[in-house]
């Protein structure tokens, strides 16, 4: 499965998260590199709307995927789209969305709603 590189606590200055995946405490960050990798992935134009596409609140699983794998990948673990698809997180799907949830408010603040005026 996937190795963990980066030890040690989120730093939420850092826009990093700690989520329990496949019973490991792993730290997430949407790095710059993370968002481009999404901006990519969604076909957005810019981060704007990346961040608009986000607050509007519908998401599909392969979209929960891309966006926890980016955060894995963006702070330093080795974990493929495969790997987080094959993950457990406590309370299934709800977990997936909560962990998502966390890293995009670290990301980009309050997402209901609005978005980022200069990311």
């Amino acid at each position: 499965m996937a190795e963990r590189l980066r030890y040690g606590r989120a730093n939420r200055h850092r826009g990093e998260i700690e989520a329990l995946i496949d019973g490991e405490r792993r730290v997430l960050c949407l790095t710059l590199g993370a968002l481009a990798e999404l901006e990519t992935a969604f076909a957005a134009d810019d981060l704007t709307a990346l961040a608009e596409r986000f607050a509007s609140g519908r998401m599909k699983a392969v979209d929960m995927i891309r966006v926890i794998g980016a955060g894995l990948r963006g702070a330093g673990n080795v974990f493929s789209d495969e790997d987080v698809a094959a993950a457990t997180v406590e309370g299934g799907i709800a977990g997936h969305a909560a962990i998502v949830a966390d890293l995009l408010t670290a990301t980009f603040g309050g997402l209901k709603g609005e978005t980022p005026t200069d990311p």
